[in-house]
């Protein structure tokens, strides 16, 4: 589905959810009943949080130009710390 922007000169501005590709250039107004125009606007980018802006620049930018590695990162180790219920088991 996708939102698309009608504008009705006696009502103003409305949205409409319809399947992508099927957004007729003219339709009901919800209020008035009349006819409305399809308006074309910019998507609504500047909600998107600055965290996942920044995804979005750092993932670009590793399309164009990748990091490159000369070597394998070293492995960390994980401490493992034993599950509570073994300390009361039996010891043989």
């Amino acid at each position: 589905m996708a939102t698309y922007e009608y504008l009705c000169s006696r009502c103003g501005a409305f949205d409409v959810k319809l399947e992508i590709g099927t957004a007729p250039r003219a339709y009901g107004c919800p209020v008035c009943a009349g006819a409305a125009r399809r308006v074309y606007s910019s998507p609504g980018l500047s909600l998107t949080s600055h965290a996942v802006a920044a995804l979005h620049v750092r993932e670009e930018q590793a399309r164009e130009a990748p990091a490159v590695v000369s070597q394998v990162p070293p492995r960390r180790r994980v401490p493992r710390h034993p599950h509570p219920a073994l300390s009361r088991l039996p010891r043989l």
